[in-house]
């Protein structure tokens, strides 16, 4: 039985970043299967991205409230032409994709959750998991779980329920924003429980994934 071909992915996340805000994207950038972008990100420049690369581009919000357009006569709409993964399970590209945007609550406002919203919307989500009997390949979220990625500062704090999941679904791939560059969080790392490579998906960046059969 042949081997299927890894799939290769571009993230986003926080940051509008020149290289592929810019006229001539995608040129050099290669070929990809999917686009995930993991919060915080203007609903424009979703929808420039998606119009520039022939793939999906799903997406979970971020803290800010910003993955909007802004439409005359209608105000802040959804981008389109785009899957918001938030609270839910997606199958694209040949990927199982489960999504969970916000991150845990530290002052009042929209884009962020408590324990017992998490933990709720979490266990819709696997249970969605357990009836599709699939394995789950992305975990898409902007918080970043329990660990060497958590920000120094009580609103980047890692999120426990976001921990518990991965370790109970255990995806191989964990993809967040969140914790800027400048915290030194970018190195992507295994979780030692579950198995799953987290990565900081801060500004872009390109990898591949192994494919199911």
């Amino acid at each position: 039985m042949s081997v299927p071909a890894p799939k290769r992915l571009l993230l986003l996340a926080d940051h509008v970043h020149p290289y592929v805000y810019r006229q001539g994207f995608p040129q050099g950038l290669g070929p990809l299967d999917l686009v995930l972008a993991a919060g915080d990100l203007p609903g424009d420049y979703l929808e420039f991205v998606a119009t520039k690369l022939p793939v999906p581009l799903v997406y979970v919000p971020g803290n800010h409230e910003n993955e909007y357009v802004h439409e005359e006569g209608q105000g802040r709409v959804p981008p389109r032409g785009v899957i918001n993964a938030h609270g839910r399970l997606v199958r694209v590209a040949g990927l199982t994709v489960a999504g969970w945007g916000g991150v845990p609550r530290y002052r009042e406002g929209a884009g962020q959750y408590d324990p017992g919203e998490a933990r709720r919307g979490l266990g819709r989500v696997g249970w969605r998991l357990a009836w599709a009997r699939r394995p789950l390949d992305i975990l898409l979220t902007h918080a970043p779980p329990l660990g060497p990625h958590v920000g120094s500062d009580y609103a980047h704090r890692g999120c426990e329920e976001l921990t518990r999941f991965m370790r109970a679904r255990r995806p191989g791939l964990l993809v967040h924003g969140h914790v800027h560059e400048y915290e030194g969080k970018k190195v992507e790392y295994t979780d030692p429980l579950s198995g799953t490579r987290v990565v900081n998906a801060y500004g872009y960046r390109v990898l591949e994934v192994p494919a199911r059969s």
